[in-house]
């Protein structure tokens, strides 16, 4: 599928969508690191537009961070933002179903400096991966939605970045950037314990940099982008074992491009028909058609966006995808395309100083 089709806009986007999709509250919140806040905006799915609802301080934090890693618990009742600088917390807001604000609940202690935060299925931990700290950790959750102290702390190989949980809850795996290795423990949903899986570390080719990664909603398959080499790597995945198998190679980088790869972030539509992946140096986020039987990426071109797009994100209707630049300060919105997954970029938006990660709500 050549380039211009992303630049075409789609009539079908809007006529594509059901009652329920347009009818759904969703709010985008998008954490701004150089001004310790965080931007709260209500979207409509069935046209991508947003507005304004609020901005949302850090309270107690006066030194900027170098980046603000949000994650949502599994019923929305709750948003966690990780404070990347001293002293390392993760405060805990509370979200209202009906307009989208946040109310501060409370602070919890963080292992580190952690570039990422992830709740499990159950929203019982939370996962956090130190990049400077070479280690991840696991906190619990309480009912109130504050975080409490660690119960584990696990030094990994080098830059550890992301540490996310399978789809059945039974193992959370850890990218090390530096190691280029992706390590995978087994989790006692109970507990909160982990232990290290058999085989305890998955390898990717040197240099590559693995960073984030997503499972395809059929639970058949493992999509990670690598920062260095801006790989997108596919592997098969053993439900049973944990176990990852790699079978194909794409590349988040615009065909042509002759920058230095520094590849950022990678996400599935919720429908895991399309895969799009963004790349700082460049500016652009790739998009991918996905065979759901095979895995198999097929390029569908790039879309130029926000300056340094480290954190971008899709709703949960699949209609709507935003993403934010660290150097331009805004968020552009796009309208995905349900047919061919194209992206018509409909504005740009002004939020906080060094926005650099997105999540969506949504209430029905």
């Amino acid at each position: 599928m050549s380039k211009s089709l992303f630049a075409i806009a789609s009539a079908a986007v809007i006529a594509a969508l059901s009652p329920r999709d347009a009818s759904a509250d969703t709010f985008a919140y998008i954490a701004n690191a150089a001004s310790n806040d965080i931007s709260v905006f209500h979207v409509e799915p069935s046209s991508g537009a947003v507005k304004a609802v609020e901005t949302v301080p850090f309270p107690g934090i006066e030194k900027p961070g170098s980046s603000t890693p949000l994650a949502v618990s599994p019923d929305h009742q709750f948003l966690f933002a990780g404070v990347r600088s001293q002293p390392y917390t993760v405060l805990s807001f509370a979200i209202d179903a009906a307009s989208g604000r946040l109310t501060f609940r409370g602070r919890g202690p963080l292992a580190d400096s952690m570039a990422n935060i992830a709740s499990d299925r159950a929203g019982k931990f939370l996962f956090s991966a130190s990049y400077g700290g070479n280690k991840v950790a696991i906190n619990p959750i309480g009912a109130d939605g504050i975080v409490g102290e660690p119960k584990q702390v696990i030094p990994t190989g080098l830059n550890a970045h992301a540490f996310l949980p399978s789809p059945d809850n039974r193992f959370v795996f850890a990218t090390n950037l530096g190691s280029d290795q992706i390590l995978s423990f087994r989790l006692d949903a109970v507990t909160g314990a982990l232990t290290p899986n058999d085989p305890a570390a998955i390898k990717v080719a040197e240099k590559n940099g693995p960073r984030h990664f997503v499972f395809h909603p059929n639970g058949k398959f493992v999509y990670l982008v690598n920062e260095l080499s801006a790989a997108l790597l596919v592997f098969s995945y053993d439900a049973a074992h944990g176990t990852w198998q790699q079978i194909e190679q794409a590349s988040a980088l615009p065909e042509g491009s002759t920058v230095k790869p520094w590849a950022a972030d990678i996400h599935l539509t919720p429908d895991g028909r399309f895969l799009y992946a963004s790349e700082r140096n460049s500016s652009t986020i790739s998009a991918f058609k996905v065979d759901p039987d095979s895995g198999h990426l097929t390029p569908l071109g790039a879309v130029p966006t926000e300056k340094q797009p480290r954190g971008f994100a899709i709703d949960p209707s699949g209609h709507v995808l935003i993403a934010v630049g660290e150097l331009s300060n805004a968020m552009s919105v796009y309208a995905i395309d349900p047919a061919s997954g194209a992206l018509k970029q409909l504005q740009s938006v002004s939020v906080g100083k060094q926005p650099n990660w997105v999540e969506f709500v949504s209430f029905r």
